[in-house]
């Protein structure tokens, strides 16, 4: 994975899926979290960032996916465990098939990452600004249309 530490940083490049139903949006987080995010993971070395969304979510919840276009391109400057972080997030549309298990708005999906458990769960769009989600501009952008790539620079 494109991730490495440095005296006074640590970076990622992370890829994440932007899945919208109707009025909802799904997000996750691990279970012991109290914050949400979008579901993806960090682009491994060599691979497009296209299907490290595919792959995350294949790995996650056992999903197909089909990545559509690029929504954002985020930096993001925040401090996770005492240390700054500086992570470059790729964030695509995907659409995943009407039989899939996921598309169930009503419940909450469980998938694995390694050992951590996680929860994937749909939020009405326009009701995330009262969510802890992260990041946060993620809050409004997400309620918005998208008509074509915004880079955002998100600190804190």
């Amino acid at each position: 994975m494109i991730s490495f530490n440095t005296d006074r940083f640590r970076f990622d490049l992370r890829a994440a899926a932007i899945l919208i139903r109707g009025g909802y949006v799904l997000l996750h987080r691990v279970e012991t979290d109290t914050f949400w995010s979008l579901p993806g993971g960090r682009v491994e070395l060599g691979e497009e960032a296209t299907h490290a969304v595919a792959r995350e979510m294949r790995e996650e919840l056992g999903v197909a996916s089909e990545v559509e276009r690029l929504l954002f391109a985020v930096e993001n400057f925040f401090e996770n465990e005492g240390k700054p972080h500086h992570e470059l997030g790729l964030y695509f549309a995907i659409s995943v098939p009407d039989d899939s298990h996921i598309v169930d708005v009503n419940r909450d999906h469980i998938g694995m990452e390694d050992t951590k458990r996680l929860v994937f769960r749909w939020f009405r769009r326009r009701e995330l600004g009262n969510v802890e989600l992260y990041p946060a501009f993620l809050r409004e952008a997400l309620q918005e249309d998208f008509p074509g790539i915004k880079h955002i620079v998100q600190r804190g």
